[in-house]
Parts: structure tokens; sequence; C-alpha cells
């Protein structure tokens, strides 16, 4: 049996109110709320997730279903992703070279970056692995 780690999707939680219904692109029929999907119009229940993919196709996930399957990606201050993306991207190091650079004395990044990836190394980690959302400035 292989394994497959999910990748990161956008998602919004209905709320049950119309404005929600609106803003997701529900509709009414019946007295309940309806998300149409490339399997057809599915009945949407207070709680649920709207899932969009990556070619617009939206689907209802259960809130269990979603608590168990997703996480919200890691935020991060903009140093640390200018920082990751340099050296992910840019340089092409390894996650184990990015760590090892940060705390080198030669090459070693700014002491705020440091500093937050040595209190912050798990969610640095998920960062690397999984992506980001930066943290809005103050």
């Amino acid at each position: 049996m292989k394994f497959y780690r999910k990748q990161p999707i956008e998602a919004e939680q209905f709320d049950g109110t119309k404005q929600s219904a609106d803003q997701l692109g529900l509709f009414k029929y019946r007295g309940g709320w309806y998300l149409e999907t490339l399997e057809g119009s599915m009945l949407v229940s207070n709680g649920y997730w709207i899932a969009t993919g990556t070619n617009g196709e939206h689907w209802a996930i259960v809130d269990e279903v979603f608590k168990k399957t997703y996480a919200e990606l890691p935020m991060i201050p903009k140093a640390v992703a200018d920082y990751m993306k340099d050296y992910k991207n840019l340089i092409n190091l390894s996650f184990h070279s990015a760590l090892y650079e940060a705390f080198d004395e030669i090459f070693s990044a700014s002491q705020d970056v440091e500093h937050w990836i040595e209190h912050n190394s798990d969610v640095f980690a998920r960062a690397w692995l999984d992506g980001y959302v930066v943290e809005e400035e103050k």
C-alpha cells in the first residue's frame, strides 16, 4: 500500500448564513443550501468546508473529516519567509543546509531570523515542507 500527503488547498467554512452562502457560491433549493460540484449538486450543511481545487472546482467536506485531513499553513514573519525563499528557491539548499546556514558565523541570517528559527524550529520545518502564510506587518 502507498500513502500520499495531501497538498494545501483553499477552503472556507460555511456558517449557515445567507451572506456566507452568497460568498461561497451556494444556492437555495427546497429549504437547503447546495453547492454545484463536478459530480452535480451537493447538499451543504452548516459547518461544512467548501474547498476549491487547482482548476477552480469546488467540493464540500464535513467538518470532522476536514479537521482530520487538513491543517492551516503555518504563519511566519516576512523576514523568515524571505530567508526561506532565498535559500530554498534561489540557492536551492536543502532543509539541513538552510538551518546550518542560519546559525553559521560567516553566512548567518539576521539575528531576528536566527532567533525566530531557533525558537520556532517545528514551525520552520512545517513551513519549509508544506508552505506558509506571511504574517502581516504591524
